[in-house]
């Protein structure tokens, strides 16, 4: 499987969108908009600020499921 590594995150804030390039080996669980500069955060349940606010989801999570990597609700 090809992992997609670019992602467009949006604020919810502003609206600003901007395409980043997400980490293949951790979370991200800030992002500064460059806009407004709010602080995202993960919403509850995700693992990191593309799952919750990106295009696409986080690399470990297209590789593996809920289950994957930072995915895990343990």
């Amino acid at each position: 499987m090809d992992l997609i590594l670019d992602s467009v995150l949006t604020c919810p804030e502003c609206g600003h969108a901007k395409n980043e390039t997400m980490p293949t080996d951790a979370c991200q669980w800030f992002y500064e908009c460059e806009s407004c500069h709010t602080v995202l955060r993960p919403k509850p349940g995700h693992c990191c600020v593309f799952c919750s606010f990106g295009s696409v989801p986080c690399p470990p999570i297209q590789a593996g499921g809920d289950e994957a990597c930072c995915g895990s609700k343990t």
